[in-house]
């Protein structure tokens, strides 16, 4: 996929053409301080994703993408929140909060490819191998498996954390943490410090807590609200 950067900040665009670089399938073709610049080269070379600050000089990121007609995929990176419901109204592909980390921006980058229907980062898959279905928990001196899809959600209880499934609960020693990089991120979200769910056994949400389909109520923490608000909207 072909991108630019538009983004005034010296430091943040080393950041992005550092990550851009890292990634296989994104070839950068440009970096402009301001929108003006960036319209200009946009008539001349179409590009399939933007990367776009939204506080920049002459014309602001949101005013551009308000006055250019069928934008390409476009990833907003700002240091503030306050933007998100506005950006998703401009059907945006995703919100990156400053700062960010590689994993976070590779996600946003996923967004696009399966709308393009680019295979995954981190999910090349070459023999056609299904993804994982089921994972091994480390309960004691048993590993127990466990269908990732039973998974309702994971709390977390100092020393140890229990895995709440459809039909029982299982206790691990493991962090919440592991948990986070074990299981798919499209489907699992940490909604507080104690808690992950399985976005896909969401009823409804009510006020700041999450009512899970078994009936249960988790609260949603307040550092952990817009990450699962973006996730979920």
């Amino acid at each position: 996929m072909t991108c630019i950067i538009i983004e005034d900040q010296p430091p943040a665009q080393r950041i992005l053409k550092k990550y851009i670089e890292d990634i296989g399938f994104l070839g950068l073709k440009g970096t402009f301080t301001d929108t003006i610049q960036a319209m200009t080269f946009l008539k001349k070379e179409p590009v399939d994703l933007i990367f776009l600050d939204i506080h920049l000089p002459k014309l602001s990121g949101i005013d551009f993408l308000r006055t250019i007609p069928n934008p390409p995929n476009i990833i907003l990176t700002t240091a503030f929140s306050e933007y998100a419901l506005e950006s998703y109204e401009l059907n945006v592909v995703d919100y990156l909060l400053k700062p960010f980390s590689f994993q976070r921006f590779a996600r946003a980058v996923n967004k696009v490819s399966e709308r393009r229907g680019v295979v995954n980062i981190g999910h090349q898959n070459t023999d056609s191998t299904p993804s994982k279905t089921e994972i091994y928990i480390k309960s004691g001196y048993e590993h127990i498996k466990v269908v990732i899809d039973d998974i309702c959600h994971i709390t977390s209880d100092s020393d140890y954390t229990e895995i709440i499934t459809d039909k029982k609960k299982h206790v691990s020693s493991e962090p919440l943490r592991y948990w986070l990089q074990t299981l798919p991120e499209d489907r699992f979200c940490r909604i507080h410090k104690s808690h992950i769910i399985n976005l896909r056994n969401i009823d409804k949400l009510v006020g700041n807590q999450v009512l899970l389909v078994g009936g249960q109520r988790l609260p949603i923490g307040r550092a952990y609200k817009e990450g699962f608000l973006k996730q979920i909207l």
